[in-house]
């Protein structure tokens, strides 16, 4: 029997070599968080994928009876943007499973990572004065986001950010390790949002979409890093519970290809819901990345610039994927337990574009990337 679709775990994405800086700001409230302990968790875990025919309401019995018959331990079940199940298992129990009437096909699990680090700039841990970052400014914000919803598939957000309007009871943790909340434990999901939509309350900063309502989906510890199989259920998630015009930020990636992510981004996109995806820091093609390689009618993959809209010596690109470029260096943004605080990253510039798409549904543009390395320069994202 063969394994019909069983992608190897591409291990990349460590401190400027690949598509995330992790592991820089651990919290005590995690007994192990970062890449290594990501690692030994998806040590013999696998995602299965169902068949189109096996029926919403059976996949957790079928799930559960297929681990039972294999040996296997559950993690995750999906439901609306995939149908399958993700479990600790042998090679041999994946593969059996591979050849099972009900399954498309099996994938190994992998390393996923943020794609954003702190600047370590101007930083400040309390409230202070508001300013208008100049990435806000750039794309053409703020615009009122009041009544709007964008969802932050990454590290958590700081639930008790006084310049954010979290969706506390709609925000959900897909992270194994440590605490089960949605509160953000790294910092870097907290800056995505306020970039998003940072209230305009004369606090602090404001974000393209000031006002709009932003849920936590928790699928990276607090080291930065995360499972494949965990950013899956994320999607899953989002997709069982945003409408359509709603807005998801993925700020986050992996090297190579998985499908299981790549038809669960698909798949909650064709629902009416807007997927704005970051390019990657690997400064090579993003077609190399996974979800940054989606393309569909409502997914949107982004490159960053500088402030002279020059384009970021990190930045993937690549025409396709990428669908426009936004501020990605030196971004001031919501801090973790209170402030303000700059990071720098493809990560920074894909909440400018998820927080155009919630308003606009679609951006205008205003410009190009200068530098473009593909030689087909990425125009700038912008109001209408």
């Amino acid at each position: 029997m063969m394994l019909r679709k069983f992608f190897a775990l591409l291990i990349t994405g460590l401190l400027g070599l690949g598509i995330g800086f992790s592991a820089w700001a651990q919290s005590n409230d995690d007994a192990s968080s970062g890449p290594m302990a990501v690692l030994e968790e998806i040590k013999n875990s696998y995602i299965i994928i169902f068949k189109e025919n096996v029926p919403a309401n059976e996949v957790a019995m079928q799930a559960h009876s297929m681990a039972s018959a294999h040996g296997a331990s559950m993690r995750h079940v999906y439901t609306k943007a995939v149908r399958g199940f993700s479990a600790h298992m042998s090679a041999q129990a994946a593969m059996r499973l591979a050849d099972h009437n009900r399954v498309a096909y099996v994938e190994k699990d992998g390393l996923v990572s943020m794609i954003g680090k702190p600047v370590n700039t101007n930083a400040k841990p309390g409230p202070a004065p508001q300013s208008t970052p100049w990435g806000i400014s750039r794309v053409g914000g703020p615009v009122d986001g009041t009544g709007l919803t964008a969802w932050i598939i990454d590290s958590g957000i700081d639930l008790d950010h006084s310049d954010l309007n979290v969706d506390v009871a709609r925000s959900a943790n897909f992270v194994a390790r440590g605490r089960n909340s949605p509160d953000d434990g790294n910092g870097h999901g907290t800056h995505v949002a306020g970039t998003v939509a940072a209230l305009d309350n004369s606090q602090d900063v404001v974000g393209v979409a000031p006002g709009a309502s932003v849920v936590a989906v928790r699928v990276l510890d607090n080291g930065g890093s995360g499972s494949i199989s965990g950013v899956v259920a994320g999607v899953d998630y989002v997709a069982a519970n945003a409408a359509p015009g709603d807005a998801a930020n993925m700020s986050l990636g992996a090297t190579g290809h998985f499908q299981s992510l790549h038809d669960a981004v698909l798949n909650a996109s064709a629902q009416g819901i807007l997927f704005s995806l970051a390019a990657g820091n690997s400064a090579e093609d993003a077609n190399n990345h996974e979800p940054a390689h989606v393309n569909g009618a409502n997914v949107t993959t982004v490159s960053a610039i500088d402030i002279n809209d020059v384009f970021a010596s990190f930045s993937n690109f690549g025409n396709p994927p990428v669908d426009f470029a936004a501020p990605g260096v030196s971004i001031l943004s919501t801090k973790k337990g209170g402030g303000t605080t700059t990071f720098s990253g493809t990560s920074m510039a894909a909440p400018h574009v998820a927080g155009l798409l919630l308003l606009f549904g679609m951006p205008a543009t205003n410009g190009f990337a200068i530098g473009d390395p593909d030689g087909n320069p990425d125009p700038i994202a912008h109001t209408p």
